[in-house]
Parts: structure tokens; C-alpha cells; sequence
């Protein structure tokens, strides 16, 4: 039963790369989401986001960073601290002020699955010691570059994406993508555009099963996978957000933005083949630039009951913000298990800002 096991977590791991060309969410780690500020308003920040973590959500947003160097680290665990989800990035104005680098890794990772693959000896006996462990991640690497334009408000970026996956000893893959993004701001208003895979991102897996392995898996009736090229489909995101200005002391960025998929029908609000349009919406409250209020509403999803009763569901999130000269703590509380039946995850994330302003 274990063996059995073992094969099926492999298998199922797997097998998506292996049988298909154009896969539905594939590469879907990214699209977690990266930052507490961000996770804690539904991923609403393509129009908004003007930090090191634009490096993911927009890079055009790098542009507005004005510090010589910043710097962003997160750390996440989702379903009861099974999968552990981590990032950091950097981000460095170039000599001309206009124009940033950043530079950004994401480890999205199960480690510690048993492989009792050969727990079973030749002769039908249990050996405990044949137990070995291995680990599934997913990475990602992300080379950002930023510039303003001549025209007032208007910024824009992209991302060099290379992507590693691992299986154990399984299985491993690389893949190359291209990120394009644009901001742009005109007084209190933002919007903003992210062009993901726009060169349609692929992964080449090649397998690595030893005889033996292949042996047990042709004896439980299990196909072995061949090398094979997992694409990963454009997805387009827009996004508007407006500034309000409340009293001296008090700022309010409400932010809309909508997906666009383009792998065929999902399960969103607007479902279609090709195109499905899923919206997200976050707010933020600040006062006087140090302590944030934040909300977002997003995942939302048409469900079927047992009963036949149709329903909608969503996933509200909510976070805080704790800004200290040039340190930036955030926390969220992303409502994951209302959708997974997992418990609620603890994001948390550190942004420094390092020396003065660029003059």
C-alpha cells in the first residue's frame, strides 16, 4: 500500500508535464502571490505596486523606487505548514535614476515525502531502512528592468523569467518566459497593465527512473513518463486604482484589477473558452505614511452543492502594515481553507530600504 502510494505522489506530480503539451495552469506557483501588503489586498497591485516586489506584480512599477537599494524577504506556509512558500528580491537603481534593475527568487516547495518505492524487499518482507525521503519545489527567477519615459506618469518594465522544478531524483525541468508591464499615473489616478508569458513561457522535463524504479512501476500498471514540453499560456492583467487624500493624516487606495486568462474555461466569475476574466479588488488605509489597514476580496467562484444548489464563494483576505523609517513590516491573513478545507495561512514580509534618496 505505501509503494502504491509513493507511485501515485510521483505519478500525479508528474504526469501533467509528461502527457501534455498545453497545460491548464501550469507554472501556476506563480500566481500564489508575493508580499503581505499584496496578499492581504488580493493580489490588487498591478496599477498601485511601487516597491521591490513590482519585480513580480508589475516591473514598470520598479521605476518609482528612489532609494539606492530595497530589498524584500517573505516567508509563507500553506496547508498547515505542509507547503512552504518563500521569496526575496532586490532591487537597484541604475546610474541613471530612471532606470532600476531588480532581481527576484521564488521557492514554492513539499519537502520530506516519503519514497517507500522499495519498502517491499524482493521476497515479500517489510525493510523499514529502504525508506527514504525527497523533496518537490518549484523555482523561480525573475531579471526585472525599469525605466520612466519622457511622458509625465508613464513608466514601464519587464521580467526575464527561468524556471526549475523538481520531482526528488524523478524528475526536473527548465523553462524560460518574458514578463512586459506598464504604469500610468495621472494625479490621484493609476493604472497599470502586466503582459504575462507573453512568449507563451515552456518547460522542458526530462525524467530520470532508474531500471528498478521502472520495474515497480510497470508491475502496479503505471505509465512511465517520456521527455516531454509543458507550455504555459499568456495571461493578461489589468488594473485601476485611485488615491484619496483624507484630511492630513489619512490615505485610501482602493484597487480593482481583472485577469485574463487565456488556457480556456476556468472556474471564475466569467468562465469561457478561450478567455476567462476573474477580478480582484483590494483597499489600504494608511495614517500618516506608518500604520496600514488592509482588505481585498478575490478568488471568487461559482460552486455546486451536493444538493444541486448552485452558490457563489470568495476569499476575503486582510493584513496590517507597520512602516519604520526605512523598514517596512507586513502581515496577512489570506482565508485560504474557506476554498481548500486547509487552515488559514500567516503571511509575513520585511521590506528595507537602504541609504538616502537617489539625488
Amino acid at each position: 500500500m505505501n509503494k502504491t502510494l509513493t507511485i501515485f505522489a510521483v505519478l500525479t506530480l508528474v504526469s501533467s508535464a509528461a502527457f501534455s503539451q498545453f497545460y491548464k495552469y501550469s507554472n501556476e506557483f506563480l500566481s500564489i502571490g508575493i508580499g503581505a501588503r499584496a496578499l492581504s489586498m488580493s493580489g490588487a497591485q498591478v496599477a498601485s505596486v511601487s516597491d521591490v516586489t513590482a519585480g513580480y506584480w508589475n516591473p514598470a512599477g520598479l521605476a518609482l523606487i528612489d532609494k539606492k537599494l530595497e530589498i524584500g524577504l517573505m516567508h509563507s506556509e500553506y496547508f498547515a505548514g505542509i507547503a512552504k512558500f518563500d521569496y526575496a528580491g532586490v532591487a537597484l537603481p541604475m546610474q541613471n535614476k530612471n532606470r532600476i534593475l531588480a532581481f527576484s527568487v521564488i521557492r514554492f516547495g513539499v519537502d520530506d515525502i516519503p519514497n517507500t518505492l522499495f519498502l517491499i524487499e524482493p521476497d515479500g518482507s517489510i525493510n523499514y531502512d529502504n525508506i527514504s525521503s525527497f523533496s518537490v519545489a518549484d523555482y523561480g527567477g525573475l531579471i526585472s528592468y525599469a525605466q520612466k519615459f519622457s511622458i509625465e506618469g508613464l513608466r514601464a518594465g519587464g521580467n526575464l523569467k527561468i524556471i526549475h522544478r523538481t520531482v526528488g531524483e524523478f524528475a526536473s525541468s527548465w523553462g524560460v518566459g518574458v514578463d512586459l508591464g506598464v504604469q500610468y499615473e495621472r494625479k490621484n489616478w493609476m493604472f497599470g497593465a502586466m503582459a504575462k508569458d507573453i512568449t507563451t513561457t515552456f518547460n522542458a522535463w526530462s525524467f530520470n527512473f532508474t531500471e528498478d524504479q521502472q520495474a515497480i512501476f510497470a508491475a502496479t500498471n503505471n505509465v512511465i513518463p517520456e521527455n516531454s514540453t509543458e507550455l504555459t499560456a499568456p495571461k493578461l492583467i489589468l488594473g485601476a486604482a485611485y488615491r484619496f487624500q483624507l484630511g492630513k493624516s489619512v490615505t485610501l487606495l482602493p484597487e480593482l484589477d481583472i485577469d485574463i486568462t487565456t488556457d480556456g474555461q476556468r472556474n471564475v466569475l466569467l468562465s469561457a473558452d478561450p478567455f476567462s476574466i476573474d477580478p480582484h479588488f483590494g483597499i489600504e488605509a494608511g495614517y500618516k505614511n506608518i500604520i496600514y489597514l488592509r482588505g481585498g476580496v478575490g478568488n471568487i467562484q461559482r460552486t455546486t452543492d451536493l444538493d444541486s444548489t448552485k452558490s457563489m464563494t470568495m476569499q476575503p483576505n486582510l493584513g496590517v502594515g507597520l512602516k519604520i523609517k526605512s523598514i517596512s513590516i507586513d502581515y496577512a491573513l489570506t482565508n485560504l481553507g474557506s476554498l481548500s478545507s486547509s487552515l488559514y495561512s500567516n503571511v509575513f514580509s520585511v521590506r528595507i530600504a537602504i541609504n538616502n534618496k537617489i539625488e
